[in-house]
């Protein structure tokens, strides 16, 4: 049967997979080999495929999914352990011997999650969570006259189906939110698009909610950009997005460069493609949806007046009165009476070159998937259909593909790979498994795929593309994608380090490499100690005034984060510990700001905010690891006592946390409707572990609630979301469950090695 979650999760299959009879002559099938028919004749749609002929392709952590229609081929490509629990297919694995000890919880968790670990060493896993990815995607396709296959096709409806929701039929911003209009009406056009038929039941639902919430005309403006881009609205509904503005000379406070890479990599080719007015070939869909859409007459709709019309649901952060004076004057005065053609044309010209740069740098992986689609449209526009750099992008977008048991959804970026298997190197380090040879192989295979993702050298003109040192880095997917992070460095460093130091283990990555990575890590320090994510940040929180996303919170600029001062922290600690004369003075002095960065974020009741995963109960584990490192406990610091009351408040009478993505969105702790999750539990054991809290009698009945989930098998159940990004989006950390869970489990272990908890 299909693999069910647990707590809070909605919408799942709730059959077995439909098999499929016959082959056909394709021995594997992949979006590249489909016969392109757009504007003739749309992808078949099936109720479901046959789960058994899908195979994950790991190409040196390049992830794609392949559908093999021919029997033979089948046979002669056999799923893995790793393919069948993406897809929840039974993997028939013996149930192991129950744990009585942590320990052996440990072992069995470690038992099950070497299963799926892949070829090239790493650990993958969806990435899902964001209902606005797979529609960029789709529509860049659609426009692209990219042929989408029928069993994508198919898997592309099952799974938003899936995910609409129960009530309403709806979809919001993500997969646990509300219905909205931005969800609401890209999926519903997505699904137009794959070849759903406008008078399905589903559909007929979801357009009811979409017009009861106002229609496409009450969308926000990354929603109003696809639909003007695709021809199912027109360009007037659209906020200006000027190239001109990447003109600004480096040291106006607002230019550009100065944004977050994600807000910048995004507004850089939307930039382009608002100023060209570029839309998608009109087809008798594009048509259709111009009446399914709105709520009005297509034809009597003023689009010029509705660019700030949107629903309360979707206005996250309303656009400030300084962003709405400036797009009235460049609607009204800028763009029909000033703007000249020759300012333009250098705009544009330059827009372009930065994003050839970005594909060039990433070998067109881009940064995530809402730039890489519309880089995508904006070389298939500027260099034309059978241009190299558009086959390019086709072939690199199947990257951000995952099936899993629900259908075909679209990662948030190319992978989890370096960070997470730099988590489960660790949680073997924390359990003391790393010198047993039982873990070795395991081990080894990661250790190497570190080894050979590790960003050799900085990209090409990087200061002229506004880029950050990178060379001995790892990124948070992979080097294809080569962007460095600072906790994603650190983790992945440590882990290096980790396993480098223990005996029987080869020196793969020498000293030299190892003081490249010190070097990038130390160029990450903000002017009031902390770390951001992948820059330092170049302007500060008053750019939110110009965020014209609608939808996100702290989107414009980077922010000081817990999480990643706290890895920067440990990573630096750890490596002085081993090579004490390098960089030491510049170690010290950044590890001291650092830290006491920590204690100023301190919330008033003791925890702290998280930005990357939900939320206080993640950020305080990583300030109290932070205050730990520099011998900071709950016995001598008033900050780590303070963090670990804050954690205990919270936790539940069975012993386990709960807390729910609404408080990133409020600022507020607030618990998960549906219980205790393990993942939360095991963060903030971690945390009063880390503080060196003296009560045992809290943290084992947190270990106990871990333990009682942990499946015969060795494995835990998917629960809700973990992740978060800007404020008010979740995303999925699926190997939260084990590395997290096994890293708890093992500190206890190894802390207290005769406690027995069931």
């Amino acid at each position: 049967m299909v693999r069910r979650k647990v707590n809070g999760t909605k919408g799942l299959a709730e059959a077995e997979p439909l098999l499929e009879k016959g082959s056909t002559k394709k021995r594997y099938s992949d979006i590249n080999g489909a016969v392109n028919s757009h504007g003739a004749k749309r992808p078949r749609i099936e109720d479901r495929t046959d789960y058994s002929r899908w195979r994950m392709r790991d190409d040196d952590s390049r992830h794609t999914w392949h559908y093999l229609e021919d029997d033979e081929a089948a046979k002669e490509w056999p799923q893995t352990y790793a393919d069948k629990y993406f897809l929840g297919l039974p993997l028939d694995l013996p149930d192991l011997p129950p744990a009585k000890k942590p320990l052996d919880a440990v072992k069995n968790g470690l038992a099950f999650f070497e299963k799926l670990q892949l070829p090239s060493g790493h650990w993958g896993c969806e990435y899902g969570g964001p209902m606005f990815l797979l529609p960029g995607l789709v529509i860049a396709w659609y426009a692209t006259k990219t042929p989408i296959p029928w069993f994508y096709a198919t898997e592309i409806k099952n799974y938003l189906f899936a995910r609409a929701h129960p009530e309403d039929g709806g979809w919001g911003l993500h997969i646990e939110g509300q219905s909205s209009v931005f969800g609401t009406v890209l999926n519903y056009t997505t699904l137009r698009l794959v070849g759903v038929e406008a008078d399905h039941p589903k559909m007929v639902k979801a357009r009811a909610t979409l017009h009861k919430l106002g229609g496409a005309t009450h969308a926000p403006h990354w929603a109003k950009f696809w639909l003007s881009l695709l021809g199912v609205m027109k360009w007037d509904i659209v906020n200006p997005v000027p190239p001109e503005l990447w003109l600004l000379p480096d040291w106006v406070p607002f230019a550009p460069w100065r944004w977050w890479i994600h807000i910048r990599q995004v507004f850089l080719p939307m930039g382009y493609l608002w100023s060209k007015k570029w839309q998608a070939e009109e087809t008798e869909t594009i048509r259709s949806l111009r009446k399914e859409l709105f709520v009005e007459d297509w034809d009597k709709i003023d689009f010029a007046s509705h660019r700030n019309t949107i629903h309360p649901n979707d206005n996250y952060h309303p656009k400030t009165w300084l962003l709405n004076s400036i797009n009235w004057l460049l609607v009204n005065v800028w763009n029909p009476y000033v703007r000249p053609k020759f300012l333009v044309d250098r705009a544009e010209a330059w827009s372009s070159e930065l994003i050839d740069m970005e594909d060039r740098n990433t070998d067109y992986a881009d940064l995530a998937p809402v730039n890489a689609a519309m880089n995508f449209v904006v070389c298939y526009a500027r260099d034309g259909p059978d241009s190299e750099s558009v086959r390019r992008h086709r072939e690199r977008a199947e990257e951000f593909l995952w099936v899993k048991d629900e259908g075909l959804l679209c990662n948030g970026t190319n992978g989890v790979q370096c960070w997470d298997t730099a988590f489960a190197i660790q949680s073997v380090m924390d359990a003391g498994l790393t010198e047993d040879p039982r873990w070795r192989p395991m081990l080894m295979k990661a250790l190497k795929y570190l080894d050979g993702q590790q960003i050799r050298e900085n990209v090409e003109d990087q200061a002229k593309g506004y880029r950050q040192q990178r060379k001995g880095a790892w990124a948070f997917s992979n080097k294809d994608q080569g962007y460095a992070v600072s906790d994603c460095v650190s983790e992945a460093l440590k882990s290096v380090i980790i396993l480098q130091q223990t005996p029987g283990f080869p020196t793969l990555v020498d000293d030299r490499r190892i003081f490249d990575a010190i070097d990038t890590l130390l160029t990450y320090s903000n002017a009031d100690g902390s770390c951001s994510s992948y820059e330092p940040a170049r302007a500060g929180p008053w750019m939110e005034m110009l965020n014209a996303a609608e939808v996100f919170g702290n989107i414009m600029v980077e922010y000081p984060y817990p999480e990643c001062t706290t890895a920067v922290v440990t990573a630096l600690s750890l490596f002085n510990k081993h090579w004490p004369d390098y960089r030491a003075k510049e170690i010290h002095r950044f590890v001291d700001r650092a830290v006491s960065w920590i204690k100023t974020a301190q919330n008033p009741h003791g925890g702290w905010y998280g930005n990357w995963g939900i939320c206080f109960t993640y950020a305080s584990m990583f300030a109290l690891e932070s205050l730990s490192s520099v011998g900071e406990t709950y016995e001598n610091s008033e900050y780590a006592k303070r963090g670990c009351k804050f954690l205990l408040s919270k936790q539940r009478e069975d012993g386990g946390w709960s807390e729910s993505y609404e408080a990133c969105e409020t600022g507020e702790y607030i618990e998960h409707a549906s219980g205790s999750q393990v993942v939360m539990t095991a963060w903030a054991i971690i945390g009063l572990l880390k503080a060196k809290y003296p009560d045992i009698e809290p943290i084992k009945r947190g270990i106990k609630l871990i333990m009682e989930r942990q499946q015969p098998n060795g494995e835990w159940l998917q629960e809700a979301i973990e992740g978060v990004f800007n404020k008010s989006c979740m995303i999925s950390y699926p190997n939260y469950k084990f590395v997290f869970t096994i890293k708890a489990l093992g500190m206890f272990a190894t802390r207290y090695p005769d406690e027995k908890v069931i």
